[in-house]
């Protein structure tokens, strides 16, 4: 991402419930304004108090988007992440994490607050057990890949996973690259899901 081309955001919230006035902050590196929604934008963010209402609104358009809710509930969690959507539960995440959230959107990972993301692997372990052919695709990619597809399942992007394997982006994004065309995944989303062992559920 070129640092001189900050992002728009596109905000959908109620009057006066938006919890970040000050966001971005005049120094954020990445996120330049914050519109109404409607207006043209990088990103979109849904704030909503009730997240099935949010799947409702997901833009019918290639924009990405990102929930912003204070329900914890798992299978509400899980459907705006089959929705292709990020998810913040409000309370756990600060301004530096929506930024990042905000581009990591950009690039196609669908990012998860901390609480949202272990909603996600509860979601996923109530499921029945993939069996045979979740092993077969599991034991399809390396041992590098499957670290990297443990680690994108927790809600880490390609530079903390980079950080953390002491890999540099670029390896990890290529090592994804390759991780999405093994598991016939379309991205980061359709990849956890198929990782974990949840069928996906795609919006057409």
């Amino acid at each position: 991402m070129r640092a001189s081309r900050k992002l728009t955001v596109a905000l959908a919230c109620p009057e006066g419930a938006w919890p970040h006035p000050d966001w971005p902050a005049p120094d954020d590196a990445y996120v330049g304004r914050v519109v109404p929604l409607g207006v043209a934008a990088d990103v979109v963010i849904l704030y909503r108090a009730d997240p099935a209402v949010a799947v409702r609104e997901l833009p019918a358009t290639d924009i990405p988007a990102i929930v912003i809710s204070p329900c914890r509930d798992v299978e509400a969690i899980v459907e705006v992440f089959r929705g292709g959507a990020g998810y913040l539960v409000e309370g756990d995440y600060c301004t530096c994490m929506l930024s990042s959230a905000v581009v990591g959107a950009t690039v196609g990972h669908t990012y998860l607050s901390p609480a949202a993301c272990a909603a996600l692997r509860e979601g996923v372990r109530r499921l029945p057990a993939g069996g045979e052919a979740l092993e077969r695709l599991r034991e399809a990619l390396s041992p590098r890949e499957r670290q990297i597809m443990e680690l994108l399942s927790t809600g880490l992007g390609a530079q903390e996973i980079g950080l953390r394997l002491r890999l540099s982006e670029k390896t990890v994004r290529n090592n994804l690259s390759n991780i999405y065309a093994k598991l016939d995944a379309r991205g980061s989303t359709d990849a956890v899901l198929r990782w974990l062992g949840a069928a996906p559920v795609l919006r057409a």
